[in-house]
């Protein structure tokens, strides 16, 4: 019933990187959220003063942690983008699209039937074109910090 723990076990990635939410934007949501509890406190003193701060900064941190979650990682000859995977022999094409240009990549350029996993805190995306004849997604756009890096593991 039970499997072996090598049998279970993935092998090291290739590639692994998360997607975590930087430093400079974990000041503004924090304001805002102990600015938010000030003005309850303001209008309940006592006891129950304290309340907002136990409950607005701890979900402020939860949501920055939450949108940081997400992973890109190649692993078990398989490109991982959160929890969304594609194996790597349906890799056709990867373009490296910088941060300048990815606002077009996104926008207009964009084929509404394409996987997109995008982060704004990340500058650039990888533009991964699928060779998959029963898969109608054309590519996968995706932010990646090390764009370069991940392109040529995927190119090999």
């Amino acid at each position: 019933m039970t499997e072996s723990v090598s049998a279970v076990a993935k092998t090291k990635p290739v590639f692994a990187e998360r997607l975590y939410v930087p430093w400079w934007g974990w000041p503004l949501p924090v304001i805002a959220a102990v600015l938010m509890a000030a003005e309850v406190h303001m209008g309940y003193p006592g006891v129950r003063a304290w309340l907002p701060y136990l409950i607005t900064i701890p979900l402020v941190v939860g949501v920055m942690l939450w949108l940081g979650r997400a992973t890109v990682k190649v692993v078990d000859d398989e490109l991982w983008v959160g929890d969304a995977h594609v194996p790597l022999r349906f890799v056709d094409e990867v373009e490296v699209i910088p941060a300048k240009a990815k606002r077009k990549a996104l926008g207009p350029d964009l084929d509404p039937a394409a996987f997109v996993a995008h982060r704004g805190w990340v500058g650039p995306v990888l533009r991964v074109y699928l060779n998959d004849p029963a898969d109608p997604t054309p590519y996968w756009l995706f932010s990646v910090r090390n764009a370069d890096k991940l392109a040529a593991i995927l190119h090999n």
